[in-house]
């Protein structure tokens, strides 16, 4: 990667930038403070297998290049962004749907994970930090 990780880091932790960060259809609809940080929480709501549901996320890491969180709601997601070597590693890992309506959901994000939207948001994470730069990401 030429350029700042901190570009990037700036990038997944403003909540404007959401829909580049998280590879399924979300909004912020509640934040601590003005962005995602360490200790802090958010409130994501948005449409998953046709319905409504919200994500509350409990933030582990923002900084050092690195967002690391945890989104719980109909099935819990453990998420992490990491700029290694001159790439992003994006990291999703799915568990928790309980009943159900939780394994379905379950069963939708990895579907939806697997058709590729990872690779799109870490995609679209790239095009709007390499304004001056190139980066090189891989989910």
């Amino acid at each position: 990667m030429r350029g700042d990780a901190d570009r990037v880091l700036d990038l997944l932790t403003d909540p404007e930038a959401a829909g580049l960060w998280s590879p399924l259809d979300f909004a912020v609809e509640e934040i601590d403070g003005d962005r995602l940080m360490a200790g802090g929480r958010a409130v994501l709501a948005g449409r998953l297998a046709g319905r409504w549901v919200e994500f509350e996320l409990d933030v582990f890491e923002a900084d050092d290049g690195r967002l690391s969180l945890q989104a719980k709601g109909p099935v819990t997601m453990d998420v992490d962004y990491e700029v290694q070597q001159q790439e992003l590693v994006a990291r999703v890992r799915v568990h928790g749907g309980r009943g159900i309506a939780g394994r379905l959901l379950s069963s939708a994000v990895d579907g939806v994970l697997a058709a590729g939207t990872l690779q799109a948001a870490v995609d679209a994470i790239a095009r709007e930090a390499a304004a001056d730069d190139d980066y090189a990401l891989v989910a």
